[in-house]
């Protein structure tokens, strides 16, 4: 008997290190990031707030600062990502672009210019053309000088890329035009959006991006809030720390994270923890997004002056981030649930052209500058853009509906226009990417964002630093990040 016991318990003990080398294994050949992320103080000896146009990602980009054996498993054959991107989403942006106003070519360009090429207005959106002026009140952000270059071609990296053909045609919607979120097993669930609900599979490849290293990332920003007389009245700082759980290909472990994110369908979790101002310093958001769109995500506050921990309802994730002009549901811009219960929208297509928009340059040499908070050192492209309007149609949510302007060959949006219950225009979200060819993935490694309140004018201004990470559960467990400060 005694004899029979034993050999249960070895074979126990052998099946459970079987089944659990991979995520062992996998976890085991990655460095810990806190070996390697920067502070925000060491970020800023590299790049000044303000008045820096220092290029200094090439210098202190990723390349330079994630350890090299990490840094080999991201970069793939450039020849192979171009060519297969273009097949699964049947074209390049060079090819389909340069017909509005190709009177504009490649090259330097001021406010002035405005009057002397009226098709600027023709490539903008409004709220763009806009800012092409100096910078003062209401709003920093302005543009007063630009330089416009070749449009380039985007592309994702190859075990996305082959995911995504593996994948072509699993991806199904119900009647009502929602993704079917079991059908969804990894890579880009639509490459070529068609009709009748070619709006919504545009979003819910939106939804399911692959940005920042399949969202396995580190993040260190500094935000500045300023009033219409442009006066600071925020200034703050954080860290994010994220990881996949579903429909990963790019690092292991591939599909599921674990057993845990599989049987409750989660798609990501992240902590974002403030580091500034002292008042606000240790506040941590922890925030886990599930696959399934009738499944309410589960987001909760740790607020240390009251040394508890708040869990934010739908209504909660409408209210203003702190020192911010954004809400929950504008994390990263757009990071609302698709669902057919919770603040459902009619989905609409309403424009499919070019448009200029800030350019995928790798060098972090934008800035902003002292004084007029100006954006400087901008570089524009032309591309293929989808314009997506989503009507809310519960009269509950904030917004009565929004706008977006998402590249048609990367499903990353630009531009997010907000509008209030009365039809204003309320808020805006500005992003720029940095394209990293060699890994063929897309960040906001050097970016500048800038988000608007348009009812109480004001402004916030996002300087971000983003490097490639590998973040077990419980990093971004929010018991866990706590004791860790």
């Amino acid at each position: 008997m005694k004899s029979y016991k034993l050999s249960m318990v070895c074979f126990l003990s052998c099946w459970l290190i079987l089944f659990y080398l991979p995520f062992i294994a996998s976890a085991a050949e990655f460095p810990n990031p806190k070996t390697y992320v920067p502070t925000l103080n060491q970020i800023e000896k590299h790049k000044a707030p303000y008045d820096d146009p220092r290029p200094y990602v090439k210098e202190f980009g990723p390349k330079q600062i994630v350890p090299k054996e990490f840094m080999s498993k991201l970069v793939f054959d450039e020849g192979k990502m171009k060519a297969l991107w273009a097949e699964l989403v049947g074209f390049r942006a060079p090819d389909v672009v340069e017909k509005i106003a190709p009177e504009i070519k490649p090259g330097k360009y001021t406010y002035k210019d405005l009057e002397k090429y009226p098709g600027f207005k023709d490539l903008m959106w409004p709220e763009m053309y806009n800012r092409i002026k100096p910078g003062g009140p209401p709003h920093g952000g302005n543009i007063p000088e630009f330089e416009i270059v070749p449009t380039q071609q985007c592309y994702f990296s190859l075990p996305i890329a082959e995911a995504t053909k593996k994948n072509l045609g699993k991806a199904k919607l119900d009647k009502d035009g929602y993704l079917v979120w079991e059908t969804w097993e990894g890579g880009y669930p639509f490459p070529k959006p068609t009709e009748p609900f070619k709006a919504q599979q545009i979003m819910f490849n939106l939804e399911k991006r692959y940005l920042a290293w399949d969202g396995n990332m580190y993040i260190a920003a500094r935000l500045r809030g300023y009033t219409k007389n442009l006066k600071m009245d925020f200034d703050g700082a954080y860290e994010v720390l994220q990881v996949k759980l579903a429909g990963r290909v790019l690092l292991p472990p591939y599909g599921w994270y674990d057993e845990r994110a599989k049987k409750r369908g989660e798609f990501r979790h992240f902590i974002l923890g403030f580091t500034a101002p002292r008042d606000i310093a240790g506040a941590t958001q922890s925030a886990l997004y599930f696959l399934d769109p009738n499944k309410a995500d589960q987001v909760m506050m740790y607020l240390p002056s009251l040394r508890r921990v708040r869990k934010l309802t739908s209504t909660d994730t409408q209210d203003p981030v702190m020192g911010m002009d954004n809400i929950y549901d504008d994390n990263e811009g757009f990071m609302q649930r698709l669902s057919p219960s919770r603040y459902p929208y009619k989905y609409e297509l309403i424009a499919e052209r070019e448009y200029l928009v800030p350019a995928h340059v790798y060098d972090g040499s934008n800035y902003i500058s002292s004084k007029g908070l100006e954006l400087r050192n901008m570089k524009f492209e032309r591309r293929p853009i989808y314009v997506v309007k989503l009507t809310q149609l519960d009269k509950n949510y904030v917004y009565s509906y929004r706008i977006l302007y998402i590249d048609k060959e990367t499903f990353n949006y630009y531009h997010l226009e907000n509008y209030d219950q009365k039809g204003r225009l309320y808020r805006t979200w500005d992003i720029n990417y940095c394209f990293h060819e060699d890994m063929g993935m897309s960040s906001w490694l050097g970016s500048i964002l800038v988000s608007k309140d348009y009812v109480d004018s004001h402004s916030t201004v996002f300087q971000n630093f983003q490097l490639p990470a590998v973040w077990d559960r419980e990093d971004v467990n929010l018991d866990g990040y706590i004791k860790q400060k």
